[in-house]
C-alpha cells in the first residue's frame, strides 16, 4: 500500500473514532492479541509521534494539513482564522520524526498538535480552553494502530499544562523586555492606563515548585493511559518509548553585541536602539531573565524523566528510554553568536503588524503605540508569532538525529549534545 493511501486511510478511521471508543479496554486489548500472528506481520512498521510543538514540528515550516475532529482535512485557514483550527498544530514534514534515520521504520505518523497538554492525550483538545479541533491523541493513535505495527513512539509531553505554558511564559519575559524598553515609568498611566510589568523575570513568574509538581502529575496520568492503550494495540508488545524533554533556544547569557549599545545596557531606564538589536536577533528579553528560563528548562527536564521513572516501576516490561536534548543546541542558540539569528538552531520572535503573513524582522523607528498595537496581534491572532522561540528545521534536523540515537540505544538514559563545531553526540 502506497504512504498515500495509508494516509487517507488513516484520516478516514479518525473520522469512524467514536466506533473505536466504544470498546471497552478489555475487549481493545482481546481484539488486538486475537490478531493472527501473520496479520500482524504483514502490516508495515510505523513510528509515532505524540505531544506537543517540540515534537509536531512547530516552526519547521512545511506543515502539512490536520484532521479535525469530524475527519475533515483542514489547510492553512488564512492568518485572521481562529486559532483553534486543527491546521494550527503545525504538523510539519521537517519535523525530528520525519528527519531521523529509523531502519525498519516503514511509516511514520505526526499526531502530535503545538501547544498540546496532558488533557490532549485521552481527550478532545477541542473540550478545553484554547484547544484545538483536534481528537484525542489516543483516539488518533488506535486508528494508525489498526493498520499498522507500531515499533517507534516519541513523546514530548509536560510542557503546556493546566499550571503553566511554555507559549505563556515565553510571551510573559519578552513582554516585560519590550515594555522595559519602550516605555517609560510615567507612561503607565497616560498611555497605557495602568501598570505595565517591566522587571526580569524570576524563576517563580514561569513556575513554582508546586506548579512543576502539579504539572509532573498531570503529565505521568496521561503517559499513564498511552502506555496502557499501546498495550491494548499493538499485539506484538514490541514498541520503544522515547520521552524527548526540551531545550531552550536562548544562551546561558547573550552575546555582547546585544548587550552593549552605544553605552545603555539593561541597567538603564531606556534602551530602545538596544531592544530593536535584540528583537532583530531574535531574543527581546532582559539578561537576567535568562537564568530563570534555563532553571524552567531545567525542570521540564526533571518533570519528563521523573515520569519516565514512574513508568519504568509501572511497567517493568516496558522498553522506555528518557532523551535530554537540553544542550542540543549548544552554540547555536538564538543571541550565543553576533549573526543571529543566522546559523542558529531556533526561531526568532518575530511579530505581525495585524494578521497580514509578514513578519516584522525589525522594530526600529516604532513608537510605544505601534509596539502595543504589534503586541496585540499576537494576542488577537496567536498563529502571527506562534512559531517564535521554537526549533527551526534545522533545530528539527538536529533533534531527528536525537531521536535516531535513542532509537538505537542500548541505555535507558540518554544526553543529546552538540559539540562546538556542530557534531552531535549521543551518549
Amino acid at each position: 500500500m502506497s504512504k498515500i493511501r495509508r494516509i487517507a486511510l488513516v484520516v478516514a478511521l479518525v473520522a469512524t473514532v467514536s466506533a473505536v471508543d466504544a470498546l471497552s479496554a478489555t475487549s481493545d486489548r482481546s481484539s488486538a492479541a486475537a490478531r493472527p500472528v501473520a496479520e500482524v506481520a504483514a502490516l508495515p512498521t510505523a513510528a509515532v509521534a505524540l505531544g506537543d510543538s517540540f515534537v509536531s514540528g512547530e516552526g519547521a515550516g512545511a506543515y502539512t494539513s490536520v484532521a479535525d475532529v469530524n475527519g475533515v482535512p483542514q489547510e492553512f485557514p488564512g492568518w485572521s482564522a481562529p486559532n483553534n483550527n486543527a491546521f494550527f498544530c503545525h504538523r510539519s514534514a521537517n519535523a525530528s520524526l520525519h528527519k531521523a534515520n529509523l531502519p525498519g521504520i516503514q511509516a511514520r505518523f505526526n499526531l502530535a498538535c503545538s501547544g498540546g497538554q496532558p488533557h490532549d492525550i485521552a481527550s478532545a483538545s477541542i473540550n478545553r480552553t484554547s484547544g484545538r479541533n483536534v481528537s484525542a491523541q489516543l483516539d488518533q493513535l488506535r486508528a494508525v494502530a489498526q493498520t499498522n505495527d507500531i515499533d517507534l513512539v516519541l513523546v514530548g509531553l509536560g510542557s503546556n499544562n493546566s499550571s503553566f505554558t511554555f507559549g505563556d511564559v515565553a510571551s510573559k519575559c519578552a513582554n516585560r523586555f519590550v515594555a522595559d524598553a519602550w516605555t517609560g515609568w510615567w507612561e503607565f498611566w497616560a498611555y497605557l492606563g495602568g501598570p505595565v510589568e517591566q522587571a526580569p523575570c524570576s524563576a517563580g513568574d514561569l513556575a513554582t515548585p508546586a506548579q512543576v509538581s502539579a504539572a509532573t502529575a498531570e503529565t505521568t496520568n496521561a503517559v499513564r493511559q498511552l502506555l496502557t492503550t499501546l498495550d491494548q494495540v499493538d499485539p506484538d508488545g514490541q514498541h520503544r518509548i522515547v520521552f524527548q524533554d526540551y531545550t531552550n533556544p536562548l544562551p546561558f547569557d547573550l552575546e555582547s553585541k546585544f548587550h552593549e549599545e552605544d553605552g545603555r545596557d539593561d541597567s538603564r531606564d531606556k534602551f530602545r536602539d538596544l531592544g530593536a538589536e535584540r528583537y532583530a536577533g531574535g531574543c527581546p528579553i532582559h539578561r537576567a531573565s535568562l537564568a530563570a528560563g534555563h532553571l524552567f528548562s531545567g525542570n521540564l527536564g526533571t518533570l519528563v524523566q521523573s515520569v519516565a521513572n514512574t513508568m519504568r516501576t509501572e511497567f517493568p516490561s516496558a522498553d522506555l528510554v528518557y532523551l535530554n536534548v537540553q544542550r542540543a543546541f549548544d552554540g547555536a542558540r538564538l543571541c550565543e553568536s553576533a549573526n543571529s539569528p543566522t546559523g542558529t538552531l531556533a526561531t526568532p520572535i518575530r511579530l505581525q503588524d495585524g494578521p497580514t503573513g509578514v513578519p516584522l524582522t525589525s522594530l526600529s523607528g516604532y513608537d510605544k503605540i505601534a509596539i502595543q498595537r504589534i503586541a496585540n496581534s499576537c494576542v488577537s491572532y496567536f498563529q502571527t508569532c506562534q512559531e517564535s522561540w521554537h526549533p527551526n528545521a534545522a533545530g528539527h534536523a538536529v533533534l531527528g538525529q536525537c531521536l535516531a540515537g535513542a532509537a538505537a540505544t542500548p541505555n535507558r538514559t540518554v544526553a543529546c549534545v552538540r559539540s562546538g563545531n556542530g557534531t552531535i553526540t549521543i551518549s
